[in-house]
């Protein structure tokens, strides 16, 4: 009797982690640069996919770029799989536009995607296609079902990266209606995620360079921009919410041709710190936006800062697990607050 109580009180711990849910996929964003890949060989362990942002298709449909060996050789010895963006770049409108109109260019830029693929021995390509005018919408979802099919008979998944939207209101002043013309309309998050393996949710940069100050990203912003996707029909499991590792920093910026004007920057946590420091300011907590803000004068003018720290991580991450979303993709990797690493735990040992 000893004995079989004994049998099956071991098989207890088996049974349990037969039945734990798997952890959420844990992406992080990483552009080719020596502080970045350091920050990746240290922290392998905590991300299941890495996405370097490193390729640019042209408007002949060709792709350039290489990913710095460094990552490839770290994803590979640690088990992270490699999903590289392809980007529009400097996300020029002009560029997309005919990348998805243009049957000859599209025909180039999906034999481009698939030789991509095929030639990298990649797990996945995101696209990251940005500046897509409204107008565009359908060709945007034509190329992603094309270019779906094309990657995949190359051995490859594919997703995108889309710009979030809480709403189909154009909004009452011209910078809202440019906004949503040009960056959050333009994606059918419900056809797309119909023929792509899943959407990464860019719910940050809710505030921008362009904007007057704000936070990186509100959770009330997240939340509603969450909940319009999923009321469109997108299934949670093909839905990644992007989250911020990177603060926003706003100061006065002047140039003799275009005059005088706020300026804001994305900049990483450990940099604003020490200059919100050397100000004597202190970042204050906002409960409703679940993010640190700071403020302080220098020479008559103010100085702002909106910051997202491991605190700011473990707030909205629970975001993920509430509505069953598939994971979580993070931009970007080498700005975030070092202790984000004990938040986000690990995907493998």
């Amino acid at each position: 009797m000893h004995a079989r109580l004994a049998c099956l009180l071991a098989l207890v711990p088996v049974f349990a982690a037969a039945q734990r849910p798997p952890a959420p996929e844990s992406i992080w964003y990483i552009r080719n640069n020596d502080a970045a890949i350091a920050d990746f060989a240290a922290n392998a362990r905590h991300i299941s996919v890495i996405a370097p942002q490193v390729f640019a298709i042209d408007s002949l449909g060709v792709i350039r770029g290489a990913i710095d060996p460094r990552i490839v050789a770290i994803a590979r010895s640690g088990g992270v799989r490699l999903m590289p963006l392809v980007m529009n770049p400097g996300f020029s409108v002009d560029i997309l536009h005919r990348l998805i109109t243009d049957p000859a260019t599209r025909s180039a830029g999906l034999r481009s995607l698939a030789a991509l693929c095929r030639e990298q021995q990649l797990d996945g390509i995101q696209l990251d296609f940005e500046n897509l005018h409204v107008s565009d919408r359908d060709a945007f979802t034509t190329f992603a079902r094309l270019a779906s099919d094309s990657v995949h008979r190359a051995g490859c998944q594919l997703s995108a990266a889309v710009v979030p939207r809480t709403d189909d209101d154009r909004g009452p002043l011209p910078y809202h209606q440019w906004m949503y013309d040009y960056w959050r309309g333009a994606y059918d998050y419900k056809a797309l995620s119909d023929t792509l393996d899943f959407i990464s949710y860019m719910t940050y940069a809710q505030h921008t360079g362009g904007s007057t100050p704000g936070p990186v990203a509100g959770y009330p912003w997240m939340d509603a921009s969450l909940r319009y996707v999923l009321a469109a029909g997108v299934p949670p499991a093909k839905l990644s919410l992007g989250l911020a590792a990177y603060s926003d920093y706003w100061t006065s910026a002047y140039d003799p041709r275009t005059g005088s004007r706020p300026r804001a920057r994305d900049i990483a946590y450990p940099e604003i710190m020490k200059i919100i420091a050397n100000a004597g300011a202190t970042p204050q907590w906002d409960k409703r936006q679940k993010a640190w803000a700071a403020m302080w004068e220098d020479h008559g003018v103010f100085e702002h800062a909106w910051l997202e720290d491991a605190r700011a991580f473990r707030e909205k991450l629970p975001l993920v697990k509430r509505h069953r979303l598939r994971g979580y993709s993070v931009w970007l990797l080498g700005l975030e607050d070092p202790r984000t690493w004990n938040v986000v735990g690990k995907v493998r040992k």
